[in-house]
C-alpha cells in the first residue's frame, strides 16, 4: 500500500489547512499552536475527542514538556520551543517529512529585519525559515493575507511577502518558489476570500518535476481571463474549479439551515449535501458516536431595537440603499431638522408599507420610516446583511459583522463554518465569544474560523504538492 505524504502544519489554528490537506492525502505528523482554544479544537477534531477537560487542560499546560506534547501529535506551545528541542527536529528530519505549512503571520516582515532582533514582527516568519531548514521538508505552504503581497511603494521597499519568497528561496537546500493568489470562491467555498501564498519545492523535487517557475503571482482569475505575465500555466498552481455562474452563494451555503438546525428540504444543494456527510474526511473516531445535532449552531442574543435595525438594514438591502445610511442620525455637522432631511432625500424613493423578510412592517410611510432610522441611527457602519444571491464576504472573526439574509439575528458560529467550507461534523470547542480587550490573547469559536484557510481551498492546494512529490518520486525511479 502506498504511503500517504506527511504533513507538518504550524500556526495550525483551529485546523482548516490541516483540513483541506488531509482530504488531499495528507497524513498528520505534527501540528503546532499556541492558544490553548484553537488548539482544543485541533485536538478534538484530529488528534483525540476530549470527553475529559481537566485531562484537556493537564496536556497542554506549560508545564507538560515539548517532546510529550510532540508525541501525540499537537505542541501547544510557541514555535520556538519546538525549535529548542532538538530530539523533535531530529527526529521529524528522519521521518523525511513531505511538507511544512503554515501562516505566520508576516505583515511586517523583511529581509533586514533578521539584523534586528527586537523587531518581533519579524520573528515569527524567521523562526518557521528556520524550521524548515531543520526538517528539510520536500514542500512548503506559507499562507497570508492578500494585503501583504503590495509593495510598500511609499517607502521604495519591495513587498513583506516578496522578501518572504527571497528568504525561502535560500533556506537549507534551496526552494523553487512561486507566489499565487488564489480566491476561495474559485475552489468551492461559497466566499469571496483572496489569499497569498507562497508554494515551494525543494531545489532536488522541482528539478526532478521539470516545473517551472516564476516570481510573478499567478492568480486564480487567470485561469478565466488568462495572463500576458504567463506564456503557460504554472504546473504548481492548484487547479481552479469555480467561474461565473458555477461560483457558491450564501444560498448554496445555508439555505438548508433554519434557527433550529437542519432543514427538511428536498431541493438542497449539492454544497450542502456535502456538509451534512462529507465522505473525503472524518473527525479521530470515539466509540461514542458523535450527536446527529447540528454542532455550533447557537443563536445569538439580541435586543427588540438591535433585531428592527437588523431589519432596516435587511429592508435598505433590498431597497438599494446604502447601510452607511443609517449613520445620517449620528451626523454631527448636521442639525436634527438637517438629517430628517437628508434622510427624506435617501429614503423618497423606497417602497412602501416598508417590509422586512421576516414579514414585520416597518413604516407605513417615508415620514415614519425616517423617525424609525432616526431612532435606531448609528455610526457602526460594518454591519451587513448578507445576500442570498452572492457569495459570502470574506469571513471575519466578530459574530456581530454580518446579518442573517432574512432573519433579524447574526450569523451562527456554525453559518460562518459553512462558507469557509468546513463540513458539519468538524465540531468547534472553547468559548464562542470574548469580549473586546480579551481578543488580544483568546481565540474563541468565531475568530477559530475567522482566522482558518478554507478546507477546500487547501484541498486544492495539496492536491497539486501531492502531484508534483509524486511526479519528482517517478522522475527519479525511472
Amino acid at each position: 500500500m502506498k504511503k500517504q505524504p506527511t504533513y507538518v502544519d504550524l500556526f495550525a489554528g483551529c485546523g482548516g489547512l490541516s483540513l483541506g490537506l488531509e482530504q488531499a492525502g495528507f497524513s498528520l505528523a505534527l501540528a503546532v499552536e499556541k492558544s490553548d482554544m484553537a488548539a482544543e479544537t485541533f485536538f478534538h477534531n484530529f488528534i483525540e475527542p476530549i470527553s475529559d477537560q481537566e485531562e484537556w487542560k493537564s496536556f497542554c499546560a506549560q508545564t507538560t514538556s515539548v517532546e510529550k506534547q510532540a508525541e501525540r501529535g499537537l505542541v501547544v506551545k510557541q514555535l520556538s520551543d519546538v525549535l529548542a528541542s532538538q530530539s523533535i527536529l531530529d527526529d521529524l528530519r528522519e521521518k523525511d517529512i513531505d511538507l511544512v505549512a503554515g501562516g505566520p503571520p508576516c505583515q511586517g516582515f523583511s529581509l533586514a529585519g533578521r539584523r534586528n532582533p527586537a523587531d518581533v514582527r519579524n520573528k515569527l516568519p524567521w523562526e518557521f525559515l528556520e524550521f524548515v531548514e531543520a526538517v528539510s521538508p520536500k514542500a512548503v505552504i506559507i499562507e497570508n493575507v492578500s494585503g501583504m503581497s503590495q509593495d510598500f511603494k511609499k517607502h521604495d521597499q519591495e513587498s513583506p511577502f516578496d522578501q518572504l519568497r527571497q528568504a525561502l528561496i535560500q533556506t537549507g537546500m534551496g526552494y523553487k518558489v512561486q507566489p499565487v493568489l488564489l480566491n476561495a470562491m474559485h475552489y468551492g467555498a461559497p466566499q469571496h476570500r483572496p489569499r497569498v501564498m507562497l508554494l515551494g519545492l525543494r531545489s532536488d523535487i522541482a528539478e526532478a518535476t521539470g516545473y517551472q517557475f516564476s516570481e510573478i503571482t499567478w492568480r486564480s482569475e487567470f485561469d478565466r481571463v488568462g495572463s500576458v505575465a504567463f506564456s503557460e500555466r504554472p504546473r504548481i498552481a492548484p487547479a481552479t474549479t469555480h467561474f461565473g455562474e458555477d461560483i457558491l452563494t450564501v444560498a448554496d451555503a445555508i439555505s438548508d439551515l433554519n434557527d433550529k438546525g437542519y432543514r427538511r428540504i428536498s431541493n438542497i444543494s449539492e454544497f450542502a449535501k456535502e456538509m451534512r456527510d462529507c465522505t473525503d474526511w472524518k473527525p479521530v473516531s470515539t466509540d461514542t458516536p458523535r450527536t446527529k445535532k447540528l454542532s455550533n449552531h447557537n443563536l445569538r442574543k439580541h435586543a427588540d431595537h438591535i433585531r428592527d435595525r437588523f431589519r432596516l438594514y435587511q429592508f435598505f438591502r433590498d431597497q438599494g440603499i446604502h447601510s452607511k445610511t443609517m449613520g445620517i442620525p449620528k451626523n454631527a455637522d448636521l442639525t436634527v431638522d438637517g438629517q430628517r432631511q437628508m434622510l427624506c432625500d435617501v429614503l423618497k424613493d423606497a417602497k412602501f408599507p416598508a417590509t422586512a423578510p421576516d414579514g414585520k412592517e416597518l413604516a407605513s410611510d417615508v415620514s415614519e420610516l425616517v423617525d424609525l432610522v432616526m431612532s435606531l441611527g448609528t455610526k457602526k457602519h460594518s454591519q451587513r446583511p448578507l445576500s442570498w444571491t452572492s457569495p459570502s464576504p470574506t469571513v471575519v472573526s466578530l459574530p456581530d459583522d454580518y446579518v442573517h439574509p432574512d432573519v433579524p439575528r447574526t450569523m451562527t458560529v456554525r453559518e460562518m463554518a459553512r462558507f469557509q467550507s468546513f463540513p458539519d461534523n468538524f465540531e468547534f470547542r472553547a468559548k464562542e465569544t470574548t469580549g473586546s480587550l480579551r481578543r488580544r490573547f483568546e481565540v474563541p469559536q468565531y475568530t477559530q474560523v475567522g482566522n482558518a484557510v478554507p478546507p477546500k481551498m487547501a484541498k486544492a492546494v495539496g492536491l497539486v504538492i501531492k502531484s508534483a512529490l509524486a511526479t519528482a518520486a517517478n522522475a527519479k525511479t525511472r
